[in-house]
């Protein structure tokens, strides 16, 4: 399985927007081959500060996504309301402590 966290920095008067775009278009990123979570995360002191959580099957579930038309639409329309560029991880787990 692989987790992935992507880092999102938007403008002031997108925000809105994009939560409003995510909204829309969750589902079915949630439901694409070889996804089994989605979460979005706001930063609690950067309200423009935004990261989604997913989890896929495998790298390559993973990046038939990012490689689909579906993505390409989606991420377009996310960059044009960033303030700052994005940052992304792919990680592993390794250990969950209860």
């Amino acid at each position: 399985m692989i987790v992935r966290i992507v880092q999102m920095t938007f403008r002031e008067d997108a925000v809105e927007d994009f939560v409003s775009m995510f909204e829309e278009r969750k589902e079915r990123i949630r439901h694409f081959e070889g996804c089994s979570h989605l979460e979005l995360w706001q930063d609690s002191t950067r309200p423009n500060v935004f990261f989604t959580y997913s989890k896929w099957s495998s790298q390559e579930a993973l990046d038939h996504y990012r490689f689909s038309e579906f993505f390409k639409d989606t991420w377009g329309r996310t960059r044009a309301m960033f303030a700052g560029g994005p940052q992304a991880w792919s990680v592993q787990q390794r250990y969950v402590v209860n």
